[in-house]
């Protein structure tokens, strides 16, 4: 019974022992789940528990487990601010993913950045996301890197010598993506019929869309979300509008088919994922994602996939010491290193370039698809 005893005893310790040398490792998510930015949001989240559940069944990163802490940001910016006060402070979170929009990084993006804890995002575009700080990296690429070939690619297909301009000015990423378009299109020598503006939370583009039709444009540039830009096409076909959209980083949702149904046939849309991509890693992260979720992926879901990927290797490299700060840092020292063939394809980082000699984030380093719209859904560009 003694020796009994005894190894009961030496058991439990050993059991002991072996809960000790793993421990979790926490993930802020901080993502839209409800409200109009849920479009995007939802399928960042799905991402990232598909990545994470695949990362923990190989049994974790150097044996440790990653555990997801999600937060709904709403798609607000006083929102994402609070949602990543909670989660670097009360949470204790390694690193945050997201917010979901532009808007929402500008808000929060700092908070992460005095606390020296990275903000990773996987759908913000807008130009000078970056720029907040040295803790602030993205895999999202920007549209100053996507819209200029979209924008080639879509003159050369339907020679155009002329377009109109639309987009929403009270919002980050439709602003930013304005300039870029305006860039461009000067740099491209292309004119401009007429620039029109709308705020978030309109629905009736009339006005605007009947100014643009007295300019009689070969195409409709238009930097807006999924949502206002389906009402945008199915406003315009209804007004005899019928020549083909451009579109940003915005367009990539299924709601612009749920709701412009065919209206935006022959749009062209630059992304940095293809679904039909046939590298292996995107075909699995494909398959994987319908047998998880019953349902398509998007760029955004193959974006945070991506995401949690590129930080488990990082983090593959580090001993974690357990001094919460010092991990963190140890973490934003290793990512700028790590280059992954994803579901997006080859990826890896490059320094921004920063304003007034501050010190910066890391962009991605990554060429687009292009895709056009046909028969109501997003087919690659194969040319003509």
């Amino acid at each position: 019974m003694n020796i009994l005893r005894k190894f009961l005893v030496i058991l439990a310790g050993a059991s002991l022992s072996c809960a000790a040398c793993a421990a979790d490792i926490k993930i802020g998510v901080a993502e839209a789940l409800t409200g109009g930015a849920a479009q995007y949001g939802i399928p960042n989240r799905n991402g990232f528990q598909l990545a994470a559940d695949e990362i923990n069944a190989k049994g974790g990163v150097n044996g440790n487990r990653l555990q997801l802490v999600v937060e709904d940001e709403q798609g607000k910016k006083e929102e994402a601010i609070n949602v990543f006060k909670k989660l670097i402070f009360q949470d204790k979170v390694l690193i945050i993913f997201g917010p979901t929009l532009s808007n929402s990084m500008f808000a929060a993006g700092p908070v992460a950045n005095a606390a020296k804890t990275v903000a990773f995002g996987t759908s913000n575009t807008a130009n000078g996301i970056t720029d907040i700080g040295p803790y602030i990296f993205r895999n999202s690429v920007m549209e100053s890197d996507v819209l200029p070939i979209t924008i080639a690619t879509a003159v050369k297909h339907y020679r155009i010598k002329k377009v109109a301009v639309i987009y929403g000015n009270d919002d980050a990423f439709t602003k930013s993506g304005y300039d870029v378009f305006k860039k461009v299109l000067e740099e491209q020598k292309i004119p401009v019929t007429t620039t029109e503006t709308y705020v978030k939370g309109d629905v009736d583009f009339k006005a605007q869309l009947t100014k643009i039709k007295g300019g009689n444009p070969d195409a409709v540039v238009c930097s807006c979300l999924a949502e206002e830009a389906a009402n945008i096409m199915l406003q315009a076909r209804g007004l005899g509008i019928k020549v083909p959209f451009v579109g940003g980083n915005g367009f990539n949702s299924p709601k612009l088919f749920e709701i412009s149904k065919l209206a935006g046939e022959g749009t062209f849309v630059g992304s940095p994922w293809a679904n039909n991509n046939p590298a292996p890693a995107n075909q699995h992260f494909v398959a994987a994602y319908k047998q998880k979720f019953g349902s398509e992926p998007n760029q955004f879901a193959a974006q945070a996939y991506d995401a949690l990927n590129i930080a488990a290797a990082a983090l593959q490299t580090l001993k974690l010491s357990g001094n919460l700060e010092a991990d963190r840092q140890a973490l934003r020292d290793a990512l700028p290193r790590v280059s992954i063939n994803g579901a997006t394809g080859p990826f890896k980082f490059r320094p921004a370039a920063g304003k007034d000699g501050k010190p910066a984030g890391f962009d991605a380093e990554q060429k687009p698809f292009i895709y056009i719209v046909q028969g109501g859904k997003f087919t690659l560009y194969a040319g003509k």
